[in-house]
């Protein structure tokens, strides 16, 4: 897959399979087409060349078994909703869009919100809400789908460390119930921890594959180039390690 804008390509020739079952990150340097990747595939952004395939099928044909969770900042926090509403936008495909929201949707919805620990703030409008609550209530929006994949761009950005580890323990739940998520994530500190696969991406796809192959000092240094405060694996902990790099 090759995207690109107003003439200028910002991914080239990206070919990647997701493994089923898997925690992916997607790492990458600021700029380098890791929340582009995410809405190429999700059909929001145009792509320049190539396909992109969901059990065989495009994204249409498979749409129900695809949850997304965009980044935060992208939304309109001041749409007059409630929580429990934008948790049921997940279902109006099921629904059928200008129908009401029977009851039973209604609490799909709420044990959605459950999940993530809001059910208590279901009726709260989402402008009223914190960060990371606004994160938890986007997350449970894509959990009600009960899809198949999960895309979530940058799902730990601005949020507190509640919010996080409840994220955390939501992604070892979907990956034990057979699910995929791919994930853009900034922390390298944590990569080895929360995720089975990496994907190092920096305009071009540099190495994809398990953590303990791939997340690598010299896939690093060929990923973000200059100084980077790397990480040294020893055993399963990180420590950090500051070296320039050419």
């Amino acid at each position: 897959m090759t995207v690109a804008y107003r003439g200028r390509p910002v991914l080239w020739d990206i070919d990647y399979d997701a493994p089923a079952g898997k925690l992916v990150a997607i790492v990458g340097p600021n700029g380098a087409g890791k929340s582009t990747l995410i809405k190429a595939v999700l059909e929001l952004i145009p792509r320049t060349d190539g396909q992109v395939r969901f059990f065989g099928g495009t994204y249409q044909q498979q749409r129900r078994r695809i949850g997304y969770v965009p980044q935060r900042t992208s939304v309109d926090w001041d749409f007059p909703v409630n929580a429990l509403d934008v948790v049921a936008m997940g279902l109006y495909r099921q629904i059928g869009w200008f129908r009401p929201v029977s009851r039973s949707y209604r609490q799909q919805a709420l044990a959605a919100l459950e999940r993530v620990g809001l059910a208590e703030f279901a009726g709260r409008q989402i402008s009223e809400l914190s960060g990371g609550q606004q994160q938890r209530v986007f997350l449970a929006r894509a959990l009600v789908q009960n899809a198949d994949v999960y895309l979530m761009d940058e799902p730990f950005a601005g949020v507190d460390a509640a919010t996080e580890r409840a994220i955390v323990e939501l992604l070892r739940e979907l990956r034990s119930a057979g699910k995929t998520a791919l994930v853009v994530h900034h922390d390298l500190q944590t990569v080895a921890e929360y995720f089975d696969e990496v994907l190092l991406l920096n305009m071009r796809l540099v190495a994809s594959g398990p953590v303990e192959q791939c997340f690598t000092t010299e896939n690093l240094r060929r990923t973000y180039g200059g100084k980077l405060a790397l990480l040294d694996q020893v055993g399963h902990r990180m420590q950090h390690q500051k070296i320039n790099l050419p």
